[in-house]
């Protein structure tokens, strides 16, 4: 056939070897923002850390279970984890902390973040801009 220089009936296809990125950021936990999506309903459960209810480092120490990470409960302790990233260097997958180390969340791009607020919700999306968390806004922290 036309194109077919080997004699197996098959047309040739150029061997492409896939050029290493120079700036991607590392997305090695991009994975979590899916696992994390998952769950999104589930309800607010004050110590959860199970699919049948999640308080909200519960929720982000049980995401990155799955992927092999292992972080401690409790939002202040998950502060001292990663490394600090900027509001507006954010990237899927960073955990982002409000109101005194008392609540924290994992941001899922466009200015969102996924958390389980407070008893009587459930796992949501909200927005780091909303007049709360905006206010109540204390750092965020990759891990790696």
């Amino acid at each position: 056939t036309a194109g077919d220089t080997t004699g197996d009936g098959l047309p040739d296809v150029p061997d492409l070897q896939p050029s290493a990125p120079s700036s991607v950021p590392d997305t090695r936990y991009g994975g979590v923002v899916g696992i994390a999506m998952q769950y999104l309903g589930v309800p607010y459960v004050w110590g959860g850390m199970s699919p049948s209810g999640f308080d909200c480092s519960g929720l982000v120490a049980y995401v990155y279970a799955q992927v092999g990470v292992s972080l401690p409960h409790y939002a202040a302790s998950q502060y001292n984890y990663g490394t600090p990233v900027s509001r507006d260097q954010l990237q899927p997958g960073d955990l982002v902390f409000f109101d005194g180390l008392g609540h924290n969340g994992m941001y899922v791009g466009g200015g969102d973040f996924i958390h389980a607020p407070h008893s009587g919700d459930v796992v949501k999306i909200s927005s780091l801009y909303q007049d709360w968390y905006a206010s109540k806004w204390v750092g965020a922290r990759r891990i790696t």
